[in-house]
């Protein structure tokens, strides 16, 4: 630095004044930059991002953040995937899945974090790409572990099935439920036209669903599982995620009296035929209320002892037989009585009989044409029987239950 000078006689050395001032001025800057850049270092000495090019007054670079951790192997899934930026913004974050899955999430306000808006599949390798303005694209990978213990749900009626008006969506599962409602909260059952739908816990293996009446002739219905992941006991996890659906075919409600000992057929409000029954005896009555059809057999042995009927009947070729109860009532063919018990009287040990031939192959009789005439789902009312309602747990036969009854069985009301 050169300041002027000036001599007086003395012979010392005398400063000017303005020359003074000036050489202040222009060394205040020169200090004012000195100490920006020593604030500078000190905070990158204490391990935060350094700047990201010489001449900077301080800049940071962006540090990106993901949860779980880039390279987990054996990563939770029961919580949200998280990505996260310091002194940067988010302006996109992509999760995807070697599954073919990816996972949406959402933005904070700052866009400084993004949080998925479900968890990570079990058992599934992510890669996590997020972009931040200025400081490119960052990559993170991570595999889930596996569940422990499993459990899925056995679904009636069958996908791409056709049923009848009466058919319930049923679920039978592998595992005990506890958390009945983190499961049934994960099941939808919806209607094409809509109808309210709602579930029933019959116990904590068996949920079904169905609406307040049965369903309308023509009906599509989707059962929607995502058990997915879902913790149904403690340590259990859920594996299904997909789409099922099953159409209502005609309408047809069968009504079985057995004072009369006759069986009207209706189809879509019209009377379709009427044919002559015979019901359980006096020590084998046939349970009354409404029943649905869950199996169908061309032909089937009956064994008394699979009843708790010790051995009083072993028949290998019932004809025409069609499941109501899992306790064992049918209706089915019967060729081993004589024509006139058909109407006359009532002589089963509770299955609903109609008169058939041997070898199933008649198709003039009773028995061929009401099997031929049916499907799953379809409904028979048994009246004046002498015995109790069914229980609604027995069987496909939830419709016993009022509508009240069957919203109080549901977990989530």
């Amino acid at each position: 630095m050169s300041v002027p000078q000036i001599s007086n006689r003395s012979g010392r050395t005398a400063w000017s004044r303005r020359g003074v001032l000036a050489a202040l001025g222009a060394a205040v800057p020169a200090a004012l930059t000195g100490c920006a850049g020593a604030a500078g270092a000190s905070e990158g000495s204490g391990g935060s991002p350094t700047a990201q090019a010489s001449g900077s007054t301080g800049a940071r670079t962006p540090t990106v953040t993901v949860t779980p951790a880039d390279g987990t192997r054996k990563a939770a899934f029961t919580s949200p995937v998280e990505v996260t930026v310091a002194d940067g913004t988010l302006s996109d974050v992509k999760v995807a899945g070697n599954d073919g899955s990816t996972l949406s999430g959402s933005f904070d306000d700052a866009r400084t974090r993004w949080t998925s808006d479900r968890n990570p599949y079990s058992g599934t390798k992510y890669t996590v790409t997020a972009k931040v303005p200025g400081a490119g694209t960052h990559r993170a990978g991570f595999v889930t572990r596996a569940p422990g213990e499993t459990f899925v749900g056995y679904f009636t009626p069958e996908a791409d099935s056709t049923c009848g008006v009466g058919m319930p969506v049923s679920l039978g599962f592998t595992h005990a439920v506890t958390d009945r409602a983190a499961v049934e909260r994960a099941i939808t059952v919806t209607a094409e036209p809509a109808v309210e739908v709602v579930g029933h816990w019959f116990s904590d293996t068996r949920l079904d669903f169905r609406p307040e009446e049965y369903w309308a002739a023509g009906t599509k219905v989707t059962l929607s599982l995502r058990l997915k992941d879902v913790e149904g006991a403690d340590g259990v996890y859920g594996t299904q995620s997909k789409d099922v659906t099953f159409t209502v075919g005609r309408r047809q409600v069968s009504t079985v009296d057995l004072a009369e000992k006759t069986m009207t057929v209706e189809r879509d409000g019209a009377t379709y035929a009427t044919y002559p029954v015979s019901g359980g005896d006096a020590e084998h009555t046939t349970w009354s209320g409404i029943m649905v059809i869950s199996e169908r057999f061309e032909q089937t042995r009956m064994q008394s002892s699979t009843v708790g009927l010790g051995d009083e009947y072993d028949i290998k070729d019932v004809p025409h037989a069609q499941r109501l109860t899992t306790s064992g009532t049918f209706v089915h063919g019967n060729y081993w009585a004589s024509p006139s018990v058909f109407g006359g009287s009532n002589t089963s040990h509770g299955c609903i009989g109609l008169r058939d031939a041997k070898g199933a192959a008649d198709r003039s009789v009773p028995g061929y044409e009401f099997y031929a005439s049916s499907m799953l789902g379809d409904v028979v009312v048994v009246r004046n029987s002498g015995e109790r309602t069914v229980d609604p747990a027995n069987g496909l036969n939830g419709w016993n239950l009022s509508w009240t009854e069957w919203k109080a069985g549901s977990a989530l009301r």
